[in-house]
């Protein structure tokens, strides 16, 4: 079968490989017919990437067609399936409190083990959510969505609040849709202004700002009627934004980072106390997000339609992936189709 794999950093090749053998169990073979392409994928290009070793087959967000279930696996030929990219043991202490996205033993497809550039692979049949209405290029998307859903939770949003998301790729956007749900007030932020003027055009956003000058604290109370906002999502994974992050921040506020940087973080102790803040990362989501966000796509409350900017077909990825990191292609969110 067709295999895409990532010798190196900035080295992609395309090989033929063997077809996945019958699934175990618990296992259910599936054909990949979407994979979408996420940060990971381009930090893991450039050789940025966390946590990673190479070669590796990439691809973790995957819209998936089953082929054949093992005996104990609760699927039908020709179903339509998000996959749950994160390989959780089950046992430890984090997945017994049911944070099966931080386990202690976790392993996530396209990171630490193969993921889905590929025609084919075996999927543990508890990492497969259905979807019976949701077009193969939506359910790959669904883990994406869960990133910003999982990090809105985490920050238990209030009436009163107000929301700041710096970072306008896709993971701000997944930040974003489920921020906009509570009908409060919200700013989005970013460098690239064809970025904020998406989510002008696209995601109903009224107040968006250039971010990195020096008046930004001064247009950021004034989006938000003379205040700074109580909730501040960071979704860039640049050190230089979540340094000054603590800055924007209301006394009394919370500061969730959903993108991670190689790095150490510091913040200046007098401010971060003076403010009583509540500083809190956010990793991954579970499979109560997955069910929970198919459920909103099918009823039309979360429209992923306008993200996907780019498309490339398997066998373009290895001389056609280096445009997706150009700034000058406008890349949202590409996806590979199989």
């Amino acid at each position: 079968m067709k295999t895409i794999t990532l010798q190196k950093p900035g080295e992609f090749i395309q090989s033929d490989t063997e077809f996945p053998l019958k699934p175990g169990s618990d296992e259910v073979l599936v054909q990949i017919r979407r994979i979408g392409v996420c940060g990971t994928d381009l930090h893991a290009y450039r050789g940025r990437q966390p946590f990673f070793s190479y070669p590796r087959i990439l691809g973790h967000e995957l819209g998936v067609e089953v082929i054949a279930c093992g005996e104990n696996a609760p699927f039908q030929k020709g179903q339509h399936c998000a996959v749950e990219p994160y390989l959780y043991c089950g046992t430890c202490s984090a997945c017994r409190k049911g944070k099966t996205n931080c386990c202690e033993n976790l392993e996530v497809l396209g990171v630490h083990v193969d993921g889905g550039m590929r025609e084919q692979m075996l999927v543990p049949a508890k990492n497969l959510y259905t979807s019976n209405k949701l077009k193969p290029e939506q359910l790959a998307l669904v883990e994406t969505l869960g990133i910003g859903k999982h990090a809105v939770e985490r920050a238990a949003i209030e009436k009163n609040d107000a929301i700041l998301v710096l970072g306008a790729g896709p993971i701000g956007l997944a930040v974003l849709q489920f921020a906009q749900l509570y009908d409060i007030p919200l700013v989005v932020a970013d460098l690239d202004q064809g970025r904020l003027q998406f989510c002008k055009n696209n995601m109903q956003v009224t107040a968006v700002l250039e971010a990195g000058h020096d008046q930004f604290i001064a247009s950021l109370k004034k989006a938000l009627g003379g205040e700074l906002p109580s909730v501040v999502f960071d979704a860039t994974g640049n050190p230089d934004s979540m340094h000054k992050a603590l800055d924007y921040l209301a006394p009394g506020s919370k500061l969730v980072f959903v993108g991670l940087f190689q790095g150490d973080y510091t913040f200046h102790d007098p401010l971060f106390h003076k403010k009583e803040v509540t500083l809190m990362s956010s990793r991954n989501s579970t499979g109560k997000d997955f069910r929970s966000i198919i459920h909103f796509m099918e009823e039309g409350k979360i429209d992923t339609a306008p993200w996907i900017t780019h498309y490339l077909k398997l066998d373009d990825v290895v001389d056609g992936f280096p445009s997706l990191l150009n700034p000058a292609e406008g890349v949202v969110k590409a996806m590979i189709s199989v």
